[in-house]
C-alpha cells in the first residue's frame, strides 16, 4: 500500500486479489479483540506490533495485517538508527518486550532509499546489523510469510477509514491542500485540480478501452489486470500465453498490435496516479511532471487509436491548478513547457537515430531504447565540414509490436547545428526520388538549396539536436565541445605561457588576478594535470609533475576541478586490484598503496567505497596473506587491529 494509505475497501480488494497480508502503521489500528471473544479493545497507536492481526471484510474476506514498529522505523528513517550497525541492533533488541505473550516479531517499515541514499553508508550499517544478529543468535531472521505460516493471528483488528502513515489528515495529501508540506511558504492548491483533471481523463480512457477492447478480449478488465504478466515477460512466448488466456477470438497481427496499444494506454492511465505525484509541494517538480508524462502517453495512445485528441481539454483543466513558482502560472503552462516537448513518437525515435547516427555507426538492425530500427537503405555525402545523410528505416516498438517504415534526411551544418526531416511512407520509389533530389542539390554545393529541399520534402517540420533523448544529446554536445576546445586550446596555452609570470607576480603582490587570466590558468592547468595522469596510467605511482601542477594552482589560489582526473586514478587503482586478486604479493600491494596515497595527496577521489569492499574481500578470503595486505588496509583506513595472519 503506497504510504500505507488504506480504507476497508482497499483491504477488500487486496483480499479478493488473493493477497494474504499487508503492512500498516501502528496508528492505523482502531481496536482489537482476541479471536472468539466479543469485547473490543480500543488501541489506536498503542497496538502491539509484535503479533499479526486478522482483518475481516463485510463480504467475508479475510486478510492478515502487520503493524510495523513505529519507534524503530522512525529511528532508521529520521534518527540515528543507521549511523552504526550496533545502533540498529540495539533498537531491534529493545523491540522485544519480556512480558508479551507468545513468539514476537520485531519489524519495521522504511523507504529503501534510507539505506545509502538518505543515510550514507546505511546499507553497510544494515549489513553489519544482520551479521551481528546472526552471530549473537538472540533472534531469528525471517519474513512475513514464513512467520505467518508458523504463527497465525490470535487477534482480529478493525481499522479507521482513510488513513496513511504520512498524512495526519488521512489521505488528503493526495487530493487537497491539507497542509502536509516540506516548505512552509508554499501551498498545494494544485492537488485538487490535478486529480480532477486526471479523473476526467481516466473516465474518457476507460470508456474507450472497454468499448474497443471488448472486440478482442473476453473480459477487458480482467485482461488489463493480468497484463502485468506481459510487462514482466515481454517475450513472444509470454505474450502468446497471455493472449491465449484472454483473447475472444484468434487475433491477426494487426489486431494483436491494437490490443497491446490499448493495454499500454491503460497501463499509463494507471501510472498517472503514482502516489509520489501528490506527495510534495510544487506541481512543476519532478514527481508531478512525471505523472503528467504518463498522462501524455495515455493521451497519445488514445489519439493514435482513434479516440480523438483530448490534449487541449486536458490542458485546459490543468490551468485551474496554481503553482508556487512565477515561471509557471498554472498546470497548463507546466504541461506545455515540460511535458509536451518530452512526448516521444516514432518520428522522434527516427530523428534520434538519424542525428546520433552521424557520429555513432549503428548496425543494420539497431536498438534505440524500446524500439528496433532496421536500416533499409542509406546514402550520404559531405563537404566543407557539413554532412548529409538520407535513409529509409523500419521501426518496430518492442512494447506494442507496432511497425512502420519511415524516411529521413539529416543535414549537419557543423557544431551543434542539425536539421532533420522525417516522413512516413512505404513507397521505395518516392524515397528514391527524394534521395536523388537531395544528393543532386548537395552536389551542387548549394547549402541554401539543400535547406529548401528539407522544407519541401518535410512540410510537417524539422527536428534538431534538442529532440535527441537526453543521454545521447549530452554525448553529442560533449563531442561538439571537445572539438571547439581543441580548436582553441593552443590559444589558451599561449595566453597562459605569456602571462604566467605576471599572474605569479600579481599573487605575490596581493593584487587581484584578472578573471580572464584566472579562467585561462585553471583550464590549462587542469588539462595539463589530466594529460600527465593519462600518460602515467600504467605507472606504479602518480607522476611527480601532477603534484607540481596541483601546487602551482594552489599557490595561485585556484581550485582545480578533479572530475576528469577521478576516472583515471580510479582505473589505475582498479588495475592494481585486478592483479592483486589473481595473486596477493607485496610487489602487487605496493603500487596500489602508492596510488591511493598519491590520490589523497592530490585530493582526488579514487572510489574509496568500492576499493575498500574489494580489499576487505581479499582480507576475508586470504587470511594467510593479511600481513602482506596490511599496508593497503591501513592506507584505506580500516580498523582491523589484531587480525593478523594466523
Amino acid at each position: 500500500m503506497p504510504e500505507t494509505a488504506v480504507d476497508n475497501e482497499s483491504l477488500e480488494i487486496l483480499a479478493d486479489a488473493g493477497m494474504k497480508f499487508t503492512i500498516l502503521a501502528p496508528h492505523q489500528a482502531r481496536r482489537i479483540r482476541r479471536i472468539g471473544t466479543d469485547a473490543w479493545q480500543e488501541v489506536n497507536d498503542r497496538v502491539d506490533p509484535s503479533r499479526p492481526y486478522l482483518w475481516r471484510g463485510p463480504g467475508g474476506q479475510t486478510l492478515t495485517v502487520f503493524f510495523y514498529d513505529g519507534p524503530i522505523s522512525q529511528a532508521i528513517a529520521f534518527g540515528d538508527g543507521l549511523d552504526r550497525g550496533e545502533n540498529l541492533v540495539a533498537r531491534l533488541k529493545a523491540g522485544f518486550v519480556a512480558d508479551r505473550e507468545g513468539v514476537q516479531l520485531v519489524h519495521c517499515a522504511t523507504d529503501g532509499e534510507s539505506y545509502g541514499h538518505h543515510k550514507p553508508f546505511g546499507d553497510m550499517a544494515l549489513a553489519a546489523a544482520i551479521a551481528q544478529v546472526e552471530a549473537e543468535g538472540f533472534a531469528v531472521l525471517t519474513n512475513y510469510g514464513a512467520f505467518l505460516a508458523k504463527q497465525p493471528p490470535a487477534f482480529e483488528v478493525q481499522i479507521p477509514e482513510l488513513t496513511s502513515w504520512s498524512c495526519v489528515h488521512g489521505v488528503e495529501r493526495w487530493r487537497s491542500d491539507c497542509g502536509c508540506k516540506t516548505r512552509p511558504d508554499w501551498h498545494q492548491r494544485w492537488r485538487g485540480p490535478l486529480r480532477e483533471a486526471l479523473d476526467w481523463l481516466r473516465d474518457q480512457i476507460d470508456a474507450f478501452y472497454e468499448s474497443h477492447a471488448s472486440a478482442f478480449l473476453k473480459n477487458p478488465w480482467e485482461a488489463r489486470d493480468a497484463y502485468i504478466d506481459v510487462i514482466l515477460d515481454r517475450s513472444p512466448d509470454g505474450l502468446a500465453t497471455w493472449l491465449a488466456r484472454h483473447r475472444r477470438v484468434l487475433l491477426d497481427a494487426a489486431a494483436q498490435v491494437e490490443t497491446r496499444r490499448l493495454l499500454e494506454m491503460e497501463r499509463h492511465r494507471l501510472l498517472m496516479y503514482t502516489s509520489c505525484g501528490w506527495f510534495f509541494d510544487e506541481m512543476s517538480a519532478l514527481e508531478p511532471t512525471q505523472i503528467l508524462k504518463y498522462a501524455a502517453m495515455a493521451l497519445q495512445y488514445l489519439s493514435d487509436l482513434g479516440g480523438g485528441d483530448l490534449e487541449y481539454e486536458f490542458v485546459r483543466r490543468l490551468e485551474a491548478a496554481p503553482t508556487n513558482v512565477p515561471v509557471f502560472a498554472n498546470g497548463g503552462e507546466v504541461y506545455r513547457a515540460l511535458i509536451r516537448p518530452a512526448v516521444v513518437d516514432l518520428r522522434r525515435v527516427v530523428a534520434h537515430y538519424a542525428i546520433s547516427g552521424l557520429g555513432e555507426k549503428y548496425p543494420d538492425a539497431a536498438s534505440v531504447y524500446a524500439w528496433r530500427v532496421q536500416r533499409l537503405d542509406d546514402a550520404g555525402d559531405n563537404y566543407d565540414g557539413s554532412r548529409l545523410r538520407i535513409g529509409r528505416v523500419r521501426v518496430a516498438s518492442e512494447i506494442t509490436g507496432e511497425r512502420r517504415d519511415l524516411q529521413y534526411t539529416v543535414l549537419h551544418f557543423g557544431g551543434h547545428d542539425f536539421s532533420c526531416g522525417i516522413r512516413t511512407g512505404e513507397d521505395p520509389a518516392a524515397y528514391d526520388t527524394m534521395k536523388a533530389d537531395f544528393l543532386r542539390r548537395y552536389a551542387q554545393l548549394s547549402m541554401a538549396d539543400t535547406v529548401r529541399g528539407l522544407d519541401e520534402h518535410f512540410p510537417e517540420g524539422l527536428f534538431s539536436l534538442t529532440h535527441l533523448f537526453l543521454e545521447q544529446r549530452r554525448h553529442v554536445l560533449a563531442s561538439v565541445m571537445r572539438a571547439v576546445l581543441e580548436k582553441h586550446e593552443q590559444t589558451y596555452r599561449r595566453v597562459w605561457d605569456e602571462s604566467r609570470k605576471l599572474v605569479r607576480y600579481l599573487r605575490e603582490a596581493d593584487a587581484p588576478i584578472p578573471e580572464v587570466l584566472r579562467i585561462t590558468a585553471k583550464y590549462v592547468l587542469e588539462e595539463e594535470l589530466v594529460a600527465e595522469l593519462r600518460r602515467a596510467a600504467d605507472a606504479a605511482a602518480l607522476p611527480e609533475r601532477v603534484f607540481e601542477v596541483s601546487e602551482e594552482a594552489r599557490s595561485l589560489g585556484l581550485e582545480l576541478d578533479s572530475a576528469a582526473a577521478r576516472p583515471i586514478i580510479r582505473l589505475m587503482v582498479g588495475r592494481g586490484l585486478d592483479a592483486l586478486a589473481k595473486r596477493v604479493t607485496a610487489e602487487r600491494v605496493a603500487p596500489i598503496v602508492t596510488r591511493v596515497l598519491g590520490a589523497r595527496r592530490l585530493g582526488v577521489g579514487f572510489g574509496l567505497w568500492h576499493t575498500q569492499n574489494r580489499v576487505f574481500a581479499l582480507w576475508r578470503d586470504h587470511p594467510e596473506a593479511r600481513d602482506t595486505l596490511r599496508p593497503l588496509v591501513d592506507a584505506l583506513g580500516f580498523a582491523l587491529a589484531g587480525q593478523a595472519t594466523p
